[in-house]
């Protein structure tokens, strides 16, 4: 069958987003093609990866790497993808195949808290966000309907309707936490995109503690679940297309888009209108590429700030040994967090953050620690147990504030195709650290509530990275400081429309999965409004046009 060249509605990209955005778009009729530059692949193939690895803690391990789609890869070496500018690393894992990174996401999914989006109002740090909470309500809870969210009413975030699900059920060691850390902490189950039960055909979770890198038995909802939906409403899906310049003619409208196959024969497709999905780097880095005598700087950049405003949320940890066995290690990787300090007056100073409990069985790391410490015989087997048990962790989840000199830019380096690699330039500024120096006074006093020992903060100042990718895409009304408007539509062209966590204009505090997809679904309501068959959407069509 021959590869469609043209529809009216081209995705660039087949992450979560862009895959709801195609199955939105085809169910209205409209003919989608979805462009992805990696392959197809089978679950039954990467769980059978993942469990023949020698290397567990690499999420990464599993995935197929392809030259002509390359993805960051740390270990056991760095593949030197993603080119480190400095002055502080950033490296970023993403999945380049069909279905995108949520193939091994923590399926949190979180709302917002409502203050999130007026920190400049509110605080007089960061950026303003060109929408309210209100105006996001419902476009959360449908995403959420859509990926099977389960939680609690207790997460700070509003809602007018009950989540799809009760929380997933409680591992042990969370239950734990929550009843002895109840004096001076509220440890709540985490909103996920994760079944409680059965729920669209997909079973509930039974506690396989892989979600990261594979859920085997589909309890989660995966951008491949929506590329499954996309196709059966219509849309098209051509593999191992890597888009590496975006057209534009000469009224600025988007024409056309080319992409090499792996063996970089060229090929176009045009469209009416088109969607960048890729995601917070490869987004951009496509805009920088399809650069012009008349767009020099790249599409979509009159202001300068494609690529910029980078942001993440950085991590540091502390981990100990309780004085009672926990055993982590049955249920979700990351179950439970404590999000009382999301919000506050206190934002005007220091980043907000959360603080989350991972439940990873320890006994591969625990294994290793006596490796290198050579304990053997008879005590390796005692401490294997004693300490396997009891080994927990606290990590801090820091809110980071848009600063454009973070930022994607093209490296002077190629990858296999001769595309240039992206470059990030990063930093960690003194409100995140001042926001991670407060939480650490959490960390002491969870240690004290558990009977801590051994206790084991992270290198001072070091920070892990939790590959929630936003901004360079930013959305906001002058079109003089953002990329995009309050629709995710490119100022500078028309028929261009930014899907993804890249249009966040501020990360907050928060997995940035559901924003983005909550976002993805206004976007394509306000392409092609469907037609208002109830009372909510009637509200909802009339509200988006007043804003």
């Amino acid at each position: 069958m021959s590869t469609p060249t043209s529809a009216d509605v081209v995705v660039i990209g087949s992450g979560i987003c862009g895959a709801l955005a195609a199955c939105r778009l085809a169910q209205q009729g409209l003919s989608v093609l979805i462009l992805e530059a990696g392959p197809r692949i089978d679950r039954g193939r990467i769980v059978a990866a993942f469990r023949n690895s020698t290397r567990r803690g690499d999420w990464m391990s599993p995935y197929p790497f392809s030259p002509w789609a390359p993805q960051p890869e740390y270990k056991p070496r760095d593949n030197g993808y993603l080119v480190q500018a400095g002055p502080y690393p950033y490296p970023a894992e993403y999945i380049r195949v069909v279905g995108g990174t949520t193939w091994h996401w923590a399926a949190q999914a979180w709302r917002l808290v409502p203050n999130d989006v007026r920190i400049k109002s509110l605080y007089d740090v960061g950026v303003d966000w060109p929408i309210t909470y209100d105006e996001l309500d419902a476009w959360y809870q449908e995403a959420e309907e859509i990926l099977g969210v389960a939680g609690a009413d207790n997460t700070g975030s509003p809602r007018k309707h009950p989540f799809p699900m009760q929380p997933v059920a409680e591992p042990w060691s969370m239950r734990r936490f929550r009843e002895r850390l109840a004096p001076a902490y509220a440890v709540v189950a985490n909103t996920v995109a994760r079944n409680s039960r059965s729920y669209d055909g997909r079973p509930a979770c039974v506690g396989n503690n892989s979600c990261q890198p594979i859920c085997p038995v589909n309890a989660q909802y995966l951008g491949i679940n929506a590329v499954d939906s996309a196709e059966a409403a219509g849309a098209k899906v051509v593999p191992n297309a890597v888009v590496y310049r975006i057209e534009a003619d000469a009224k600025g409208r988007i024409a056309a888009v080319h992409y090499y196959d792996p063996d970089k024969q060229s090929h176009r497709v045009t469209g009416k209108e088109f969607i960048l999905a890729a995601n917070g780097i490869e987004s951009p880095k496509l805009l920088l590429l399809s650069a012009t005598d008349k767009y020099p700087n790249g599409l979509a950049n009159r202001s300068g700030m494609v690529g910029r405003n980078l942001m993440d949320h950085p991590s540091s940890s502390l981990t100990f040994y309780a004085d009672e066995e926990l055993w982590l290690g049955r249920g979700p990787q990351s179950p439970s967090s404590i999000n009382t300090m999301r919000d506050g007056a206190f934002r005007a100073q220091h980043a907000a953050y959360r603080l989350d409990f991972t439940n990873i069985s320890q006994v591969n790391a625990v294994t290793e620690d006596l490796i290198r410490e050579g304990v053997y015989g008879p005590a390796f087997k005692q401490q294997l147990r004693w300490r396997a048990a009891r080994q927990c962790n606290v990590k801090n989840v820091l809110e980071v504030l848009p600063h454009p000199e973070n930022r994607i830019t093209l490296s002077s380096e190629k990858d296999a195709l001769g595309i240039p690699k992206p470059e990030a330039h990063y930093s960690i500024d003194e409100y995140t650290r001042r926001g991670a120096d407060v939480s650490h006074n959490d960390f002491a006093k969870i240690a004290q509530l558990m009977g801590g020992t051994g206790l084991r903060y992270s290198l001072d100042g070091q920070f892990a990275n939790n590959q929630h990718i936003t901004g360079t895409l930013g959305m906001g009304n002058d079109p003089t400081k953002f990329v995009t408007d309050g629709f995710g539509r490119s100022h500078d062209h028309e028929n261009l429309f930014c899907c993804g966590t890249g249009v966040m204009p501020t990360a907050a505090t928060m997995n940035s999965t559901l924003t983005a997809v909550a976002l993805a679904l206004r976007t394509v309501e306000h392409m092609h409004p469907r037609q208002a068959t109830t009372k909510e959407s009637v509200a909802r069509a009339a509200a988006e046009t007043s804003a």
